[in-house]
């Protein structure tokens, strides 16, 4: 049974720091390509970061470049979400999830996800 547990979700200011975390487990992590999303109140989940099996390729939307780097440790079968100069507009349900080979911005792409992390963000 795959499961992906988000963690380092909470209350961040603006222009702070938060990093997210996501362990994967019942998977063999660096099959998959990873990715982050978010969905804020109201809105449709949109895609945040994605990152290759071995983390040679990195994929960002411009609102977030920049700002947010993604990276993983395979060895420990985690993702990461780090996010620096954070906005109001940052906050969100963020949902790590595990993909196929080639990392993608497509939530259909990706197989299993995880149950988010929730990340306010005060001006």
């Amino acid at each position: 049974q795959v499961q992906l547990v988000e963690s380092g979700g909470g209350l961040g200011q603006a222009g702070g720091s938060l990093r997210l975390s996501c362990a994967a487990s019942g998977l063999t992590f660096s099959v998959n390509a990873m990715g982050w999303f978010r969905q804020a109140p109201g809105k449709e989940r949109e895609f945040v970061a994605a990152i290759s099996r071995y983390g040679g390729t990195t994929d960002y939307p411009d609102s977030v470049k920049g700002r947010f780097t993604i990276s993983r440790d395979n060895a420990k079968n985690t993702v990461y979400l780090q996010m620096n100069s954070l906005k109001p507009e940052d906050t969100a349900v963020y949902y790590c999830a595990a993909g196929r080979i080639y990392t993608s911005v497509v939530q259909n792409d990706y197989l299993y996800w995880g149950q988010g992390t929730q990340v306010t963000v005060s001006s």
